[in-house]
C-alpha cells in the first residue's frame, strides 16, 4: 500500500513537471511566433513623423534609425501600456519606446527590456503615501513623483515625458527610469549597470568619486560649481546618480563632456554611442 501511495505521488509530480515544462514550450512557441511577426512589420510613417520632432531621432544616422525603429516595434508589441485617467495613444508608445531603445542602441538589441512587463502613465504628478520609521516611530508622508521604475513595471508622468522628449534639456524622465532598468539587469539596483569585467575597476573609480564629491556638496548646499550641472537628486544614492548622468549624457552631452570628461568617457565606452558627436552644440 505504502509504495502504491509513493508510485502515484512520483506520477503525479512527474505529470506536473511535464506540464510546467509543456507550458513554458508553449510560452516561448507563442513569443518566438509573436516576434517573427513583429519583425515582418512596416514602420508606419505616422510613427515616423512622431519621431522626426524629437531632437536624438533626427540626428541619427540612417543606419541607427533603421535599427531603433525596429526595438521600438518590438517594445511597443511586447508591453503592456495602461493609462490612468488618460488614454493612451501612438504617439506616447513610440516616444517611450523611442527614448527607452536609445539607451540600448548599440549594447543589446536582442534585449527590449525583456523583464519589463507593463508602463503605466499618469497625465500628471502622483502623490504617493510613504511610510517612514524613524527609531520606531512611524509617520505618514506624501511624496511626488514624476516617474518611478520597480520589478516589471515602469511608471512615468506624460506631460513632463512629453515636454522632455521633445526639448533638450538636462532631464528626460523617460531615459531616467530606463536607466533604472538598465542599472537592474545584473540583479541590482547600485549604480553599476552589467558591465564587462575589464571595466569595472574604471567605472566604479569614476562613478564613486564623483559620488562622493556631489554628496558631500549637497550636504553643505554650497559650493556647486560645476557639480550644479548634475543637481542634489543626483546625491541621493548612487543608483540615482547613475540615471541622472545618464540623463546629462543623452540631453547635455556637450556640457557633461566639457565639465566632467572622465565620467562622460565611461558613459561613451558603456552605451556605445557618443550624443556629443551626433547633437548640435547649444548656444
Amino acid at each position: 500500500m505504502e509504495v502504491y501511495y509513493y508510485l502515484r505521488m512520483l506520477a503525479f509530480v512527474t505529470f506536473a513537471a511535464l506540464l510546467f515544462v509543456a507550458y513554458q514550450l508553449y510560452r516561448w512557441y507563442k513569443r518566438e511566433q509573436l516576434l517573427e511577426r513583429i519583425a515582418q512589420m512596416p514602420f508606419a510613417p505616422k510613427f515616423r513623423k512622431i519621431l522626426q520632432k524629437t531632437p536624438h531621432y533626427r540626428h541619427l544616422s540612417e543606419t541607427d534609425k533603421a535599427k531603433i525603429e525596429r526595438s521600438i516595434l518590438r517594445f511597443i508589441h511586447t508591453k503592456e501600456f495602461i493609462g490612468v485617467k488618460m488614454e493612451v495613444t501612438d504617439e506616447m508608445k513610440v516616444i517611450i519606446a523611442f527614448y527607452a531603445c536609445l539607451l540600448l542602441l548599440h549594447i543589446d538589441t536582442d534585449n527590449c527590456y525583456d523583464n519589463l512587463k507593463t508602463i503605466i502613465l499618469y497625465p500628471s504628478p502622483v502623490v504617493l503615501d510613504s511610510l517612514q520609521n524613524s527609531g520606531g516611530i512611524y509617520t505618514k508622508e506624501d511624496f511626488v513623483i514624476d516617474g518611478q521604475s520597480a520589478n516589471d513595471t515602469v511608471v512615468l508622468v506624460w506631460h513632463d515625458a512629453r515636454y522632455e522628449a521633445y526639448h533638450l534639456r538636462h532631464d528626460n524622465v523617460i531615459v531616467h527610469e530606463f536607466a533604472h532598468e538598465i542599472d537592474y539587469m545584473d540583479g541590482e539596483v547600485d549604480g553599476v549597470p552589467p558591465l564587462e569585467h575589464s571595466k569595472y575597476d574604471s567605472w566604479t573609480k569614476v562613478l564613486l568619486e564623483d559620488f562622493k564629491k556631489l554628496n558631500s556638496i549637497a550636504l553643505k548646499n554650497r559650493d556647486w560649481g560645476k557639480y550644479k550641472l548634475l543637481g542634489s537628486y543626483a546625491a541621493t544614492n548612487e543608483a540615482e546618480f547613475f540615471a541622472v548622468v545618464t540623463e546629462r549624457f543623452f540631453e547635455s552631452p556637450h556640457s557633461l563632456k566639457r565639465h566632467f570628461p572622465e565620467l562622460y568617457r565611461e558613459m561613451k565606452e558603456f552605451y556605445k554611442i557618443d550624443p556629443a558627436e551626433i547633437l548640435p552644440q547649444r548656444a
